[in-house]
């Protein structure tokens, strides 16, 4: 399929991307002492705004523009990153340029989460922390070998202990900087964009197919048309939901064999969503 009707990123995705890009043009000038020169995908407000922030950090030479450093430099990227799949981006950018890699993940109860939010000057939905709290996955070290420079505190409020275990993790992490793998693992991450790209067009495609079947539906079942525009903001969220689940890779966790044959992850997605969007319909047909 033609890469233009491939459904566009949200608008947060596409900040982190350009974030990670003007951190790899930083980390490549600091590297060889070349000036700093803005990625050709990030738009130029992004660049200047990362600009902005590594001047106010004192990273930057003023005189010449080139990225300065004078001892041991941590770079603190302060985000939520609830998908491993976030997080790998930045662990493959340190495994590129052979640098340290860790992870600090702050676990804390849904209602505590709730109750400081509830106090920040612009909160957010209650049922935007709860989705989060659902999606969120934890650091792995059993199963991910880049994760396992990783420390999960528990605590509610910072302790010296935490403290203690903080800086050892980030002597440790210096320490022991990522190795650059010697097989061609940037080819194989791009195939495998590639196939996922394509398996997300072909999902998104079958479910607004389904969406529009199951409006004629309502419709012929005389649901009112106030109710029909609720109905189809309802099952353009689910659909949303859906393709990011499939984005991140939780459908292809799933994938089951028989006799040698894997489940196409577009049909697993497809036939999930024709069920619940059967159950959203029923519950305006069945009223």
């Amino acid at each position: 399929p033609s890469a233009g009707f491939l459904p566009q990123p949200p608008r947060w995705k596409q900040s982190r991307r350009e974030l990670l890009q003007c951190l790899e043009r930083f980390l490549r000038a600091l590297l060889t002492g070349e000036p700093l020169a803005a990625p050709a995908a990030a738009p130029r407000p992004a660049w200047e705004r990362f600009l902005a922030c590594c001047r106010g950090q004192g990273l930057l030479s003023s005189a010449d523009s080139h990225a300065a450093t004078s001892g041991p430099l941590y770079l603190i990227l302060d985000d939520n990153f609830y998908y491993q799949s976030m997080r790998y981006e930045v662990f493959r950018l340190a495994r590129k340029y052979s640098l340290s890699f860790c992870q600090l993940f702050l676990e804390c109860p849904v209602e505590c989460c709730l109750q400081r939010n509830r106090q920040r000057s612009h909160p957010l939905p209650d049922q935007t922390i709860s989705l989060m709290a659902r999606k969120i996955e934890m650091p792995d070290l059993k199963k991910n070998a880049w994760e396992q420079n990783s420390l999960i505190l528990r605590s509610f409020d910072c302790t010296s202990e935490d403290d203690e275990q903080i800086i050892s993790l980030l002597a440790t992490a210096l320490e022991n900087p990522v190795k650059q793998n010697e097989e061609n693992t940037e080819q194989k991450e791009a195939d495998r964009a590639t196939c996922a790209a394509s398996t997300i067009h072909r999902a998104d495609q079958t479910c607004r197919r389904i969406i529009s079947q199951t409006m004629k539906e309502a419709k012929d079942k005389n649901v009112l048309p106030n109710e029909m525009k609720s109905l189809a903001e309802e099952l353009n969220k689910l659909k949303a939901e859906f393709l990011d689940d499939l984005r991140q890779g939780n459908h292809l966790k799933n994938q089951v064999c028989i006799q040698n044959q894997y489940f196409d992850p577009a049909t697993s997605v497809s036939s999930s969503f024709q069920h619940e969007a059967t159950n959203v319909v029923n519950k305006y047909i069945l009223k």
